[in-house]
């Protein structure tokens, strides 16, 4: 094979096109460099969404498998769509937080905020995702009034939220006999909280707030609607560059076609919460005969490998799965016990959805939260707050004993947290806790679910054996009278006694 040197013509060439290019490319980038990167490039090269919000229960607060919530859950969906981290910094101030948005001190804000919430042409709204209006409720002990003329003479509370009083004001103009009591430093849950225990006979608040709350406090009930909706969108600087508002408008939009805001909107706010009526008491039975069985033995070697009773694992997991094994939720939890992703990590399973290796990553979870418990807290105390832990995390339980103590209860005591722990969903109490907001009574019906499918377990499985025991002995007493036969009184009447005997136990 010849091998042929280059001539010097030809490197000659070659060194020129590699002059000429290179000036080329230089020409580019310095072209690229001279012009700004769009807000959308800002996001994409920095690899993360900064934003406003603010801590709460239709916004973003931290639930058992991290951060959570209706709001967050949208925003997190666009930060996926673009491929960068979400970064939330906490602003309760909406003056605070939309002059930083107007100042373009971040990306947008992402707070419960309408278009009504500033009049400043600094800002602009997204295409909304949720219509909201305001809603007159009352105590059920009183007749439920039809409109508003049947408020003349009564006083109706109002949280004295700036945006929230000024859309009052204007309806006091075609209605001035209307008296508000305006609330400071108080939140929509504080209104139905009041209403429902009679310390206040009428409120309005935002029908959002009513739709995540009215299971909680059922003596509130809903009389009508005082306002047109008003829709909740984004908030973002108004200014020439269009590119990240428009990337989340297309996402908006697309969330919108596909169905998957419906779909959030009802997780959120359209839940079926299952109340204790005959049907759910058979449906419960049923499902104790016909899919408890299948999983016994695995709760049982499960419960002996980490010392635990396995009629409290079955419970645990009827209240969270029904004893499905391919249950999921919204939140990202699976299977049969319920597990998040970094629980699954901690007890070394892989498959969620397995049934033998969620009984055991619930079984050994339960186990750790046990023994992670502060050891002041007693033997007979430490499975309820275990539950609770099981329920919303150490985090958010700690968060509670913290406030119990500060409250003047007695922190190691069950029955004393469950008092307070539902008050971490209220700003007041929420807002100085280190994991903010949370759900609090949640996790108290969690604990009392369990613990009352425990004792019916326990009761079904005493009866199970019971008559298994019972038709054993009546098999062999009647195998014994075929073989003596009927003429054998004797026999007969110790068939009898037995029968009778086994009656009475």
């Amino acid at each position: 094979m010849e091998i042929r040197k280059p001539s010097v013509l030809v490197i000659k060439s070659i060194l020129t096109s590699l002059v000429v290019g290179t000036s080329l490319f230089a020409s580019s980038v310095l072209l690229v460099r001279s012009t700004p990167p769009t807000q959308l490039e800002k996001v994409l090269e920095a690899g993360e969404l900064r934003i406003l919000s603010s801590n709460g229960p239709t916004t973003y607060y931290e639930g058992s498998n991290g951060l959570t919530g209706f709001e967050y859950s949208l925003v997190k969906g666009f930060a996926d769509s673009l491929g960068v981290n979400l970064v939330i910094e906490d602003q309760p101030n909406l003056g605070q937080m939309l002059d930083s948005v107007a100042a373009q001190q971040v990306d947008f804000a992402a707070a419960g905020l309408t278009a009504l919430e500033s009049t400043d042409t600094t800002l602009r709204f997204s295409t909304p995702f949720m219509q909201i209006t305001q809603q007159l409720v009352y105590n059920s002990r009183l007749p439920m009034p039809a409109s508003i003329k049947d408020l003349k003479g009564k006083k109706v509370l109002v949280i004295a939220n700036p945006s929230h009083w000024a859309r009052l004001r204007k309806l006091r103009q075609d209605f001035p006999y209307l008296q508000w009591q305006p609330l400071e430093n108080a939140e929509m849950i504080d209104l139905l909280d009041m209403v429902n225990k009679g310390e206040a006979d009428y409120a309005v608040i935002d029908s959002s707030a009513y739709d995540l709350n009215r299971y909680s406090y059922p003596k509130a009930r809903l009389a009508f609607d005082v306002s047109d909706p008003q829709p909740l969108a984004w908030a973002f600087p108004a200014q020439k560059d269009n590119s990240l508002f428009d990337a989340a408008q297309k996402y908006l939009n697309s969330i919108k076609a596909d169905g998957s805001l419906a779909k959030v909107t009802e997780e959120f706010f359209d839940r079926h919460i299952e109340e204790v009526t005959t049907g759910e008491a058979m449906a419960f039975t049923y499902r104790l005969e016909q899919r408890l069985p299948q999983w016994i033995e695995d709760m049982k070697l499960a419960a002996d490998k980490f010392d635990l009773d396995w009629q409290l694992l079955a419970a645990i997991s009827y209240q969270e799965s029904h004893w499905k094994a391919d249950a999921r939720s919204h939140t990202g939890v699976r299977g049969l016990m319920m597990l998040t992703k970094n629980t699954a990590k901690a007890v070394g399973i892989k498959d969620r959805e397995n049934p033998q290796q969620s009984i055991y990553g619930g079984a050994k979870y339960l186990r750790m939260l046990l023994e992670r418990l502060p050891e002041r807290i007693e033997e007979e105390e430490r499975l309820h707050f275990a539950l609770a832990a099981y329920n919303q995390g150490l985090g958010h339980l700690e968060d509670a004993r913290v406030l119990t103590e500060r409250m003047g209860g007695n922190p190691s005591k069950w029955e004393d947290v469950r008092k307070y722990m539902p008050l971490l969903s209220k700003q007041q109490y929420y807002s100085r806790a280190k994991h903010g907001y949370m759900r609090g009574w949640e996790p108290v019906k969690f604990v009392d679910n369990v613990l009352n499918y425990y004792k019916i377990i326990a009761w079904h499985q005493q009866q199970e054996e019971f008559r298994i025991a019972t038709t054993g002995a009546g098999s062999r007493l009647s195998a014994n009278t075929r073989q003596t036969g009927d003429d054998n009184q004797n026999s007969t009447s110790t068939h009898q006694e037995t029968g009778t005997a086994i009656s009475v136990l």
